[in-house]
């Protein structure tokens, strides 16, 4: 993965063979913990959803290097692998399990930059990527649709306030604390929209954009 900052990125990744990543309650908040500590340093979070076998990031990027305590820096293409391979080290010794939790590519889309996006709809290993021609408004909406409403489309919820792990009750500002940057999705204009009848539009709240900023208590080859 190559990131740029002041760029949108679709980060995306599933388990190998399509297998479960999470297996309790417990997995999704603690791999919560993990995107806290290993992707929030780096960038800022707009969108968010972890499914039974996969998750999705939206994030735009601050920082493509960060100095760590020992002086080295540390990449954030780095920072996401040592977040996937750790999750996947104490999931693995929990479940009794050995082999590769995760598929050893994590794919990572450019949603600013038009040389990077196609115009079509295809499918990859069973995620499905939507891609528009109007990169800099078109894709990153509807990227940010398709993420929120993923548990929709999967058949696991009615509606997308029903599935506990995404970002959508932190979006309506349902949750007090929030790991997203609500003035970025203001700033890059992205709403909630009416997709298929699945459910109404929902705005950004205008009210928690300068709201303080709380912290959170959230109770690869990526092996």
């Amino acid at each position: 993965m190559f990131f740029q900052t002041d760029h949108l990125y679709h980060i995306y990744n599933q388990g190998n063979n399509r297998q479960k990543i999470f297996f309790s309650r417990n997995n999704y908040l603690f791999f919560l913990k993990k995107i806290q500590t290993y992707i929030l340093p780096y960038s800022d979070l707009l969108a968010w959803c972890l499914m039974p076998n996969h998750f999705h990031l939206m994030v735009y990027v601050r920082s493509e290097g960060l100095i760590q305590r020992n002086g080295k820096i540390r990449s954030f293409n780095d920072s996401i692998g040592i977040m996937l391979r750790s999750y996947a080290r104490a999931v693995n010794k929990e479940v009794v399990r050995t082999g590769c939790l995760f598929r050893e590519e994590t794919k990572a889309a450019c949603l600013t930059e038009p040389k990077q996006i196609k115009n079509s709809w295809y499918n990859n290993g069973g995620i499905k990527e939507v891609i528009l021609e109007n990169p800099d408004v078109g894709y990153p909406n509807i990227c940010f649709n398709y993420i929120l409403l993923n548990p929709v489309r999967a058949g696991l919820v009615h509606s997308p306030q029903d599935w506990e792990f995404s970002s959508f009750s932190e979006f309506i500002g349902e949750k007090l604390t929030t790991m997203l940057n609500p003035g970025k999705i203001a700033e890059f204009e992205l709403k909630f929209l009416q997709l298929d009848g699945v459910t109404k539009s929902h705005p950004v709240r205008r009210d928690i954009i300068n709201r303080p900023k709380k912290k959170n208590s959230i109770s690869p080859k990526f092996c």
